[in-house]
């Protein structure tokens, strides 16, 4: 079957807890793939900060003349659309579009099993760590929520570090630590802040803590100051969520630039470079653990070959934030996410919601 039809519109979604006092909304494309025999997927793309608006221009233009006619195929449309696009850019906005195409893509082809059996389930289940955009919160705010965590049964969680001051960032990585308990995991994330002398240092800092990991301490793209500081310090390094093709995860792989790789299946692109990806961690024993986006992630968890966990931002998953029509693609409780019962990805937009977020855009 030939794609026939690809309409795309942009939404600006509140977010019911802000992640800073200027990021209040996100954006969220949704996308509807049409096939000659009438069938329909849907796919999605998502820009927290900046580029929704250039992303579902680009949809609307290029990428919908381009895909016409093309076979229905995730692979086949997702190499030839990445590769008439790539002038202008390979990764960033082109990738982003091209997600929601690709996750239309794949809705289709997995509408008969559901994709966590279509790609092949290896687990029913996978751990979620609590996740939160939280340095602009006072230590009180900070603790509160790693309470809320606990209470919700969750036995790992991620704070932000890299304020100006290191003994803050280490006053707050021991308090959170104190609330959670010994036991639980704790992962710490400086959002690319650092250099690499503040990044030994903080790592010597925090080592009293028993961090699970340090996420993107330095810039993402400075693959060598990545390995250079691998090689300095013996707490794990994760990276990813800023990578968007796979020839940068290969060439930070082949590097020993990281212990974990992060890739956010949106920013890649979709789930068909994201496989790949995942393919290229295994081939180097480095485990992939999806960044953001539970409500796809956790599914694509689920079929990984090495035991990840999954990322669950409070209270900003699609579900979260009342974009989505019940029963929900993937459920969390006691700490743990099981995908659903349901084919194609599982994810149905409420189009009520839609409705009512809708940005009107020319053309």
């Amino acid at each position: 079957m030939t794609i026939t039809a690809l309409k795309s519109t942009l939404h600006r979604v509140p977010m019911t807890r802000p992640w800073s006092p200027e990021m209040t909304h996100i954006h969220v494309i949704v996308t509807e793939l049409t096939t000659a025999d009438g069938r329909t997927g849907t796919g999605f793309s998502w820009a927290p900060w900046v580029g929704g608006r250039a992303a579902h221009a680009l949809l609307e233009s290029d990428i919908r003349a381009l895909a016409m006619g093309l076979p229905a195929h995730p692979e086949v449309v997702f190499d030839h659309l990445w590769w008439r696009l790539h002038e202008a850019g390979r990764g960033g906005l082109v990738t982003i579009a091209l997600a929601a195409v690709d996750l239309a893509l794949w809705d289709l082809r997995a509408a008969g099993t559901g994709l966590v059996d279509l790609l092949g389930r290896r687990r029913d289940a996978v751990t979620v760590y609590g996740s939160g955009v939280n340095r602009h919160y006072t230590l009180r705010e900070l603790v509160a929520q790693a309470e809320r965590w606990k209470a919700r049964g969750l036995t790992a969680a991620k704070i932000k570090v890299g304020l100006d001051d290191l003994a803050e960032d280490v006053e707050r990585v021991a308090a959170v630590r104190d609330t959670l308990g010994p036991d639980a995991l704790l992962m710490v994330d400086a959002n690319q802040l650092w250099d690499l002398p503040r990044a030994i240092r903080a790592a010597e800092a925090l080592r009293p803590y028993d961090p699970y990991w340090i996420e993107e301490p330095l810039p993402s793209a400075d693959v060598h100051a990545y390995a250079r500081l691998r090689a300095s310090v013996d707490v794990p390094i994760a990276l990813g969520e800023n990578t968007y093709t796979t020839y940068e995860f290969r060439d930070l792989l082949a590097a020993g630039a990281c212990d974990i790789v992060q890739p956010n299946v949106v920013r890649v692109g979709g789930i068909t470079p994201f496989l790949r990806i995942a393919e290229l961690a295994r081939a180097h024993d480095v485990p992939a653990f999806p960044h953001l986006l539970p409500d796809i992630s956790g599914q694509l968890a689920c079929s990984l070959p090495m035991p990840p966990m999954v990322e669950d931002v409070e209270d900003a998953s699609f579900a979260d934030l009342g974009l989505l029509a019940e029963p929900y693609p993937v459920r969390v409780d006691g700490g743990v996410l099981r995908p659903g019962d349901h084919g194609g990805h599982g994810i149905r937009f409420d189009p009520a919601a839609l409705a009512r977020t809708r940005v009107r855009t020319r053309g």
